[in-house]
C-alpha cells in the first residue's frame, strides 16, 4: 500500500491540512475455530495485510467517510444521527465504534476519513474487526482518549455485537488489536489471558487461499451456530461448552438428545483441545504434527459444525493432495472466505498453480492466494 498516494487521495477528497495515517491488520486463525464464543482457546495471528485509514478531526459534527476498499459513493452524516445505515452497511462498523465511544462519555467531534485495504472484504480474514479496530485507534489518537488496547478490543466487539448485530466472539478483535510481528497468540477467550508463541517456519510458509465466494456473517448461519452451542451447553449443564474437557464431554454427551446440538458441541470441545495442542506443537517446532491437526480441524468443521461448503472444501481437499503441504483448513467463520495451508517454500509456486487450476475447474471461480507475513496489531503508522 502506497501511503503517500493514499494521503494525496485524502487531500483531493477533503482538502489540505494535517492528517494522520493508520493501519489495522487482518487476521488468520491457525487453529481453534468457533471456540471463542464458547469460552475456549484460539490460536490466531495478525497479518501484514489489512485496512488503512487516513483521518482528520473536524471542528463541526459532520462525519465524512469514503472507502476504496468497500466501494460506493462518499457517505456523510451528523455525529448526532448515528443509527444503523442500511444503504452502506460497511459504514456500520465505524458507526458502532463511534456509538460505543460516546456511551463511555468521550467528547467527539466530526471526522474526515478515507479507508483503503489490500485484502478482499470477502476473504474471511476479519475485515469487519479490522475496520472496527482502525476506527478505535483513530478515535483514541485524534481525541486523546488514552485507552489501553485491550479496552479498544472490547469496544470493537461490543460495536459488532450490539450495533452491527453479529454475535461474534472476541478472537478477531483481540488478534487484530494485540497482534505482534512474527508471533501467534494462544488466547483463552474466557479470561483473555494469552501467550505469544514465536512462529519459526524456516522452510515453510502460510499460504492463504481466498475462495472469492460471497459471504456475510450477519446474514449467514453464524448466529444460528452460536444458538445451537448455547442449546448444547444447557443440555450439558455448563455455562460454556469449553468448560468441559474432551473426556468430561464423552462421559455426559448422552445428555444431549438433539443430534444437531450434539454435533456442534463435539466439534467445539475437540477443537478447543486442538488449539491447545497446536500451540504446543508450534512452540516445539513440530510443524508436521501441527499440520495434521489442521486437517482434523477442517474435517470437523465440515462434518460436525457444517460451516465449510463446497468451495472451501474444494480448496482444502486440493491442498491436501499437493506435494510439500503439511496441513490445510478453512479459517474464519466459514460460509465462504479462506483456507490457510502450511506449505514448503519450494512448492509454493506449484501449489498456487495446481490448487488454483483445480478450484477453477470445480467451481468456475478464480481463487486468490497470499503468502502470509505475520505483522503487528492496529496502530498509527504516519
Amino acid at each position: 500500500m502506497n501511503l503517500e498516494e493514499l494521503r494525496s487521495q485524502f487531500t483531493e477528497l477533503y482538502g489540505p491540512g494535517e492528517c494522520f495515517t493508520f493501519h489495522s491488520p487482518g487476521r488468520v486463525n491457525l487453529i481453534g475455530e468457533h471456540t471463542d464464543y464458547n469460552g475456549g482457546y484460539v490460536f490466531p495471528c495478525a497479518l501484514s495485510l489489512g485496512t488503512y485509514g487516513v483521518a482528520r478531526k473536524r471542528q463541526d459534527s459532520r462525519l465524512r467517510f469514503f472507502s476504496t476498499k468497500f466501494g460506493g459513493a462518499p457517505v456523510e452524516l451528523s455525529l448526532d444521527a448515528v443509527v444503523y445505515n442500511k444503504e452502506n452497511e460497511w459504514v456500520n462498523y465505524l458507526l458502532g465504534v463511534i456509538f460505543e465511544f460516546r456511551k463511555l462519555g468521550f467528547d467527539l467531534s466530526g471526522l474526515d476519513l478515507l479507508i483503503a485495504g489490500n485484502v478482499s472484504s470477502n476473504a474471511g480474514l476479519s475485515s469487519s474487526a479490522s475496520v472496527e479496530l482502525l476506527m478505535c485507534v483513530i478515535l483514541d489518537t485524534l481525541f486523546s482518549c488514552k485507552m489501553p488496547m485491550v479496552e479498544l478490543v472490547k469496544i470493537s466487539q461490543r460495536a459488532e455485537n450490539a450495533f452491527v448485530g453479529v454475535s461474534c466472539g472476541i478472537m478477531d478483535q483481540f488478534a487484530i488489536g494485540m497482534g505482534r510481528k512474527d508471533r501467534a497468540m494462544l488466547l483463552d477467550c474466557k479470561t483473555l489471558s494469552h501467550k505469544y508463541i514465536p512462529i519459526v517456519l524456516q522452510s515453510h510458509s502460510l499460504v492463504i487461499s481466498n475462495t472469492n465466494s460471497p459471504r456475510s456473517l450477519a446474514g449467514s448461519k453464524y448466529n444460528e451456530r452460536r444458538a445451537e452451542c448455547e442449546t448444547a451447553a444447557r443440555y450439558l449443564g455448563v455455562a460454556l461448552l469449553c468448560d468441559l474437557t474432551t473426556s468430561e464431554f464423552e462421559a455426559i454427551s448422552h445428555q444431549i438428545s438433539d443430534l444437531t446440538a450434539l454435533k456442534r458441541a463435539k466439534h467445539v470441545i475437540y477443537e478447543n483441545q486442538r488449539a491447545i495442542e497446536g500451540a504446543a506443537y508450534l512452540e516445539k517446532g513440530d510443524l508436521a504434527a501441527f499440520g495434521k491437526l489442521m486437517n482434523e480441524s477442517h474435517k470437523s468443521l465440515r462434518a460436525l459444525y457444517e460451516v465449510t461448503g463446497f468451495n472451501l472444501d474444494t480448496l482444502a481437499e486440493a491442498a491436501w493432495q499437493q506435494p510439500g503441504v503439511l496441513g490445510a483448513r478453512m479459517t474464519g467463520a466459514g460460509f465462504g472466505g479462506c483456507t490457510v495451508s502450511l506449505v514448503e517454500n519450494e512448492h509454493i509456486d506449484a501449489f498456487i498453480k495446481q490448487v488454483g487450476q483445480y478450484y477453477q475447474e470445480k467451481t468456475g471461480l478464480t481463487a486468490d492466494f497470499y503468502v502470509a507475513n505475520i505483522g503487528d496489531g492496529a496502530r498509527r503508522v504516519a
